[in-house]
């Protein structure tokens, strides 16, 4: 069995898999082969508590080799996928570098690559955003948010300090909202070290092209997620778009110009490029169609033999929203990969398969330290209560145990004693200092 894939839905498949194949796993009688890009599965719903320094950022990787020992994982792209051969084509070397290509047969497949942020042809996204995807995006920012704060508290000039204590957020789904309501709860508490920045100085922009922010929650909860941002002085531009950040001066669509120096583009994501990779069929979207059992579905409508999908890549159709696919979250994708893996073994033995039903969604996101926002099955809660029912459940989906007690060490630990926040940005350059000390020493002609 080859699984493309080692997010939340491939992670949580091999493992089930090898909980209950253990023993023919062990003897050779099975094989169950893992590839993925990055040695660790990223739980990306806490990428935000790592920006705001509450959470070790190692803690929130899950290592691919120690949660599955018997099963073959490979740290590999897979570039190509020829289903009705059987044969998938890998390359092991790192982007930018030639490649190590081979081939992989495989009997069954299991497609779970995830997604890619979506990003837009805006003039100076590419040289001024910043991504919010993955661990070293969210350590990133969170330097960044702090080197701003030590410009703007040394420079004299007022329009460089007003463009260093301005950050622009693009895109107001969890990650766009989580990540700016840790950031500007870390950024007010920080401003207490210095002598010359007040947390009014800051200024806050979030913006959306729709109507309204968080659009898997509900209206309610939407609303009071937006009147809380609004009470902490973040001003939230709905129905309106970036329209260039070129030279830091952010244009938008509603007529107003500003110059920022930290732009975060969050506007929702993509299913992976390897799709258009592949013979498997896609729908409108660019994701794989599937059956309700999760099945990939032919051309014809049936079962394409030997093909599954599951996570934000596969177009899973949703029966509590009339047929359409299931929303890409990590909620789906989990829920999604424990039926998944019943269901392969369940197909290995001749027994009927399930279709994909899943609970009402229960969401949740925090807004800083001691506020969040969350569904439940009584009704909605806000505050402090729905902020400790947003760590317990993070808690809970976090496919390791391990990770499990680290990450409530961490949280503990914040509760303790005061917050970090010291920017390490030089780590992201470890030979910028080497660099310059030789060019000193040997200067050139």
């Amino acid at each position: 069995m080859l699984i493309i894939g080692g997010g939340c839905a491939g992670l949580t498949v091999a493992l089930r898999l090898q909980q209950t194949l253990r023993t023919r796993l062990r003897t050779g009688q099975d094989e169950i082969t893992l590839v993925e890009p990055q040695p660790y599965l990223t739980y990306h719903p806490l990428l935000a508590e790592v920006a705001a320094g509450t959470i070790d950022p190692r803690h929130v990787v899950v290592p691919l080799r120690r949660t599955l020992p018997d099963c073959r994982v490979l740290t590999a792209r897979v570039t190509r996928v020829d289903h009705a051969a059987r044969r998938a084509r890998i390359d092991a070397a790192a982007p930018g570098e030639s490649g190590l290509t081979s081939e992989l047969h495989y009997d069954v497949l299991v497609v779970a690559p995830g997604s890619v942020s979506r990003t837009a042809p805006v003039p100076g996204l590419a040289e001024h955003g910043l991504g919010f995807a993955t661990v070293g995006e969210a350590v990133s920012l969170r330097n960044h948010v702090l080197e701003q704060l030590d410009l703007a508290s040394t420079t004299r000039d007022p329009e460089l300090r007003q463009s260093a204590l301005t950050f622009v957020f693009v895109g107001a789904g969890y990650a766009g909202v989580g990540a700016l309501a840790e950031l500007e709860d870390m950024a007010r508490y920080a401003t207490k070290g210095y002598h010359n920045l007040q947390a009014d100085d800051l200024r806050w922009v979030l913006v959306e092209a729709t109507g309204r922010i968080l659009p898997e929650e509900s209206p309610e909860l939407a609303d009071h997620t937006l009147a809380e941002l609004r009470e902490h002085s973040v001003d939230v531009r709905l129905r309106t778009t970036l329209e260039s950040a070129a030279d830091r001066m952010m244009t938008l669509s509603d007529g107003s110009r500003f110059a920022a120096r930290t732009l975060v583009w969050t506007a929702g994501t993509r299913p992976a490029p390897l799709l258009n990779h592949t013979d498997l069929p896609l729908d409108g979207n660019g994701r794989i169609r599937c059956l309700p059992d999760l099945r990939v579905a032919g051309p014809d409508g049936l079962p394409l033999a030997g093909a599954w999908a599951a996570g934000d890549c596969a177009a899973v159709p949703d029966p509590g929203a009339e047929g359409a696919p299931c929303a890409p979250n990590a909620q789906h994708a989990l829920a999604q990969a424990d039926l998944l893996a019943a269901n392969l073994l369940a197909a290995a033995a001749g027994q009927a398969l399930r279709d994909y039903h899943p609970d009402r969604p229960y969401c949740s996101t925090s807004l800083g330290v001691g506020r969040a926002v969350a569904h439940t099955r009584r009704g909605q809660l806000t505050g402090r209560r729905a902020w400790w029912l947003h760590r317990a459940r993070h808690l809970r989906r976090l496919p390791s145990p391990e990770r499990r007690v680290r990450i409530l060490t961490d949280w503990l630990l914040a509760g303790l004693f005061r917050r970090e926040v010291v920017s390490l940005g030089s780590v992201e350059h470890p030979r910028a200092e080497f660099e310059a000390g030789f060019t000193d020493l040997h200067p050139g002609p």
